[in-house]
């Protein structure tokens, strides 16, 4: 299994895509970047999964982020498998192509490496297959976010683009987000800030959350605009 943990440098590679052979920094340049993998090519879930991320594509673009999938499928399995993915979104699929990337990861072992296998997933050979894994990497290459769903079930690429909005809006001000926040939505003034810097750095106001411990942490401000 992978050891990586959040704030750790994600590991450089080359592989074989769909576009060609890629090294994942060159890929990624100074952009923020999302390693997705999915368990087999031509399987439902898998093909509503990447059928929604060609439509959020645009709106990952807006954010800068670069999307990349894997799976240990063969390239002309994910040439052909793209056609599927983009006729579950369009009938007129012969005149689009996938907005990103499949890794054929043949061998596992990049899978492997990353710690992205389900040993309870198994094709008709016994061997293990990839779980659904979702590394978000930040433009300094290190991890900022790691998920892993099990095969039945898909899942929400609105919400992993709900957390790219936290990431680059609390990575540029101090704040943080609370549960179910939507930009746009108030933030959370951090603990750790006092009081005086927090009327400095947020003119808005900050409204304090009366609670039965009298205790005063949870601040709330309206969201700053990142410049």
């Amino acid at each position: 299994m992978s050891g990586l943990l959040l704030g750790d440098i994600f590991p450089d590679f080359e592989a074989e895509t769909t576009v060609g052979r890629i090294k994942f920094y060159e890929y990624l340049g100074d952009s923020w970047g999302i390693l997705f993998s999915h368990p087999k090519d031509y399987t439902p879930v898998c093909t509503t999964e990447l059928g929604r991320v060609v439509r959020l594509n645009s709106e990952f673009s807006k954010r800068n982020v670069k999307l990349i999938a894997l799976s240990i499928d063969c390239l002309e399995d994910h040439h052909g498998w793209s056609k599927d993915i983009l006729a579950y979104n369009c009938e007129d699929y012969e005149s689009c192509a996938l907005p990103f990337p499949i890794i054929a990861d043949r061998n596992r072992e990049l899978a492997v490496s990353l710690g992205m296998m389900d040993p309870d997933v198994r094709d008709e050979n016994d061997l293990p297959l990839t779980a659904r894994c979702v590394f978000l990497i930040g433009p300094d290459k290190t991890l900022k976010l790691s998920l892993l769903y099990p095969d039945p079930t898909g899942r929400s690429f609105d919400e992993i683009l709900r957390v790219v909005d936290s990431l680059q809006l609390t990575n540029m001000i101090q704040v943080n987000t609370p549960a179910d926040w939507k930009p746009g939505d108030n933030v959370i003034v951090p603990s750790s800030m006092s009081e005086d810097e927090a009327a400095s750095l947020f003119p808005a106001g900050v409204h304090t959350k009366e609670l039965p411990s009298g205790k005063t942490y949870l601040r709330f401000t309206p969201q700053p605009q990142i410049q």
